[in-house]
């Protein structure tokens, strides 16, 4: 892997991180274009410099992400030659940062040992403009108050008195507030007189808490009594009962009126059916059931998952009653077995083959996998190749296989998934090892009864394998983009295989089916299948998406791990889930494209979060981990809700044996 050019992905961020974003005041774009974030970070985490992610640091602490280090910096006002307080060092970045604008920065920081390696690295680095001092944040700086401006690097339940002291008359102070240290909004406060002090908020916001004798204690206790829990704020109920009042709800997955939905879908070419995680039994029952209408209402000709073509290929062969023999691979048997060899699959598997039955062979439905690639099952050989030859390696590879999401943002994630120099040895034999374990994916493909993989699309296919494998091997984020537009590319070449009037249902989760421009995903220059699909099919493709409130949901710990039955927590306010959840109605369809959603429901196009849980959820990191920005009636045409959701349920080995070999879920 070749050395970072830092300086690069420096520009790179300032442009699209911060610059894209909103955040424009030129003080703070040219001073995050001279700070090089890496020399703050661990070495073996100088790799990750620029994702706009926070990162763990020592002592449990994190270095904030580079968009949120220029959001509170725009919202200090600086003009340049103020003295500014900062309370929360940490590595010394945002002072660093700080002292390209402000004539002084002083700087508090809680913990001895970042205070101390902080004042060590900014000296040695020529930032003689900034002053550190080991002492509790919450009591300021008095010796050199007052101050023109005031930043809190942490969240704390309020305002600490003392800070408030310390600000100049016109000065002001940027923190991050929350009764709930999981949700916190960042404010300004300016003050006005001796006395008065006026708040304006900012941004929902993550930090670590403020500790301290005006902070939060010790075990996360607040310093003084506060309201048990965050009042819903009456916008947001408004428009939950607004969300109520339009809404198509329903009892009971097979009682639900689906006319409505197949109105609205109309003659769509492309129907995209998600999920919010990948293993909630009510999400697959009820894609299955739209799925079905679609077939037998509208004639869609195949069904498209997010899965392994080999894998699919066998389904195929089942639902479509082929004579030839199956192939070695048994259907979906490694890592997420249980995403797709569950008993919901499995019904809806052995209706498409009764369905099938009184058909033509032409005419039968089939049943791909969008992935050539085969990434679950490349995965799985990476893995069990690094195993045999360093196991402490193969521990590193689970780590940054758990990161191949684009709503990942848990710092001690990246701690865990550093690279090491024996990582970077075993590239050229894994990349070696995977294209051949493709070439014999793709000699499948080409005598799967159908010749779907001609030698053009077969030599184009190995030709883009090793930059494929090259960065699937690092767990790269650029791998959702090239998975997703090789994904995309396939589903192409299906409907050009089975003609101009051919339609197609792709089954996969929200995050590949929702349009991505209307996501965060767009900031960091990710992309997916629902965006590209919308920009090649325009109204002809129809995405719908789903959500839950809680329940339990089938999931791994993290990579390669086992199949467990988690609680899934309660929404977050001001997301998306939560206002579902508020709107009271257990199960709904939500249409999307309705010119009242300009109305009454306008709001809805308000940035919130959002929740995906993939084959691995994390609920202890919840927040950082498995929640997004998004604009919903932009990422959706349609929102199908269940507001309690339980686990999928995994085909056991005792439930196929006996079954013949045709059998797709066999041994």
């Amino acid at each position: 892997m070749n050395k970072p050019d830092f300086a690069k992905r420096r520009v790179w961020m300032v442009q699209h991180h911060i610059a894209q974003r909103g955040v424009l005041d030129p003080l703070v774009l040219d001073a995050m274009s001279t700070i090089p974030r890496e020399i703050f970070l661990p070495e073996d985490l100088r790799e990750f410099a620029y994702e706009d992610a926070p990162l763990p640091i020592a002592e449990g602490q994190t270095i904030s992400q580079p968009y949120i280090v220029a959001l509170m910096m725009a919202a200090l006002g600086l003009k340049g030659g103020e003295k500014v307080l900062e309370i929360g060092t940490g590595s010394g970045y945002a002072a660093a940062v700080l002292s390209r604008i402000a004539a002084d920065v002083y700087t508090v920081e809680r913990i001895g040992q970042l205070a101390e390696k902080a004042a060590s690295l900014l000296t040695d680095h020529g930032f003689r403009n900034v002053h550190v001092l080991h002492a509790d944040g919450t009591r300021g700086w008095p010796e050199h108050a007052p101050f023109d401006a005031i930043v809190v690097a942490a969240g704390s339940s309020g305002v600490p008195e003392s800070l408030k002291e310390q600000l100049k008359i016109g000065g002001r102070l940027v923190i991050p507030v929350g009764v709930d240290q999981r949700v916190q909004e960042l404010i300004r406060v300016t003050r006005i007189s001796e006395l008065r002090f006026e708040r304006e908020d900012v941004a929902d916001v993550r930090f670590v808490p403020l500790m301290g004798d005006e902070g939060w204690g010790p075990d996360g206790v607040r310093p003084r009594p506060q309201a048990a829990h965050m009042e819903t704020p009456a916008e947001e109920a408004k428009l939950a009962r607004a969300i109520a009042r339009q809404v198509e709800p329903f009892d009971a997955i097979d009682d639900a009126d689906l006319d409505g939905l197949l109105q609205r879908i109309g003659d769509a070419r492309v129907v995209l059916l998600g999920e919010a995680t990948h293993g909630s039994s009510e999400f697959y029952r009820m894609r299955a059931r739209i799925t079905r209408a679609l077939i037998t209402r509208k004639g869609f000709d195949f069904v498209a998952i997010e899965g392994d073509w080999p894998d699919a290929a066998r389904v195929d062969h089942y639902v479509r009653h082929a004579a030839f023999r199956p192939s070695e691979w048994t259907a979906f048997a490694r890592f997420p077995t249980w995403m797709w060899r569950n008993h919901e699959v499995r019904d809806f598997v052995d209706w498409l083959r009764e369905h099938n039955a009184g058909l033509e062979p032409g005419q039968r439905v089939a049943f791909h996998g969008l992935d050539l690639y085969s990434l679950y099952t490349s995965i799985q050989s990476v893995l069990d190749y690094l195993e045999r030859v360093d196991p402490p390696t193969a521990r590193v590879a689970r780590e940054r296989y758990g990161c191949l999401t684009p709503w990942q943002v848990d710092p001690s994630t990246y701690a865990h998934a550093a690279l090491t120099q024996h990582y970077r040895t075993c590239e050229s034999e894994v990349v070696s090892m995977l294209k051949e374990l493709l070439q014999k994916h793709a000699a499948y493909a080409r005598h799967d009864g159908e010749r779907f993989l001609d030698a053009i699309q077969n030599a184009r296919l190995v030709a883009n394998a090793e930059r494929y494998y090259r960065t699937m091997y690092y767990g790269s984020r650029t791998s959702w983009n090239l998975r997703d537009s090789y994904m995309f590319e396939t589903l192409q070449s299906l409907l050009t295989y089975y003609g101009p009037q051919s339609k197609a249902i792709v089954w996969a989760h929200n995050s590949h089916v929702g349009d991505s421009s209307a996501t965060e995903m767009s900031l960091r220059g990710e992309f997916n299948i629902g965006h590209l699909c919308r920009n090649a099919f325009g109204q002809q493709a129809y995405s719908v998406g789903f959500g839950t409130d809680s329940g339990s949901v089938a999931a791994a710990s993290q990579w390669d791990g086992p199949m467990e039955v988690k609680s899934v927590r309660p929404s977050l306010p001001r997301s998306y889930e939560h206002l579902c959840h508020l709107a009271e109605v257990p199960r709904f369809f939500l249409p999307l494209r309705r010119p009242t959603l300009q109305g009454s429901l306008g709001d809805l196009a308000t940035p919130r979060l959002e929740r995906a849980i993939g084959v691995i959820y994390r609920p202890e990191t919840e927040l950082q981990s498995h929640y997004f920005q998004a604009v919903l009636p932009q990422q959706f045409d349609e929102y199908i809700w269940f507001d309690q959701t339980t686990a999928v349920s995994p085909l056991q080995t005792q439930e196929i044996e006996g079954l013949p070999e045709t059998y797709p879920f066999g041994l």
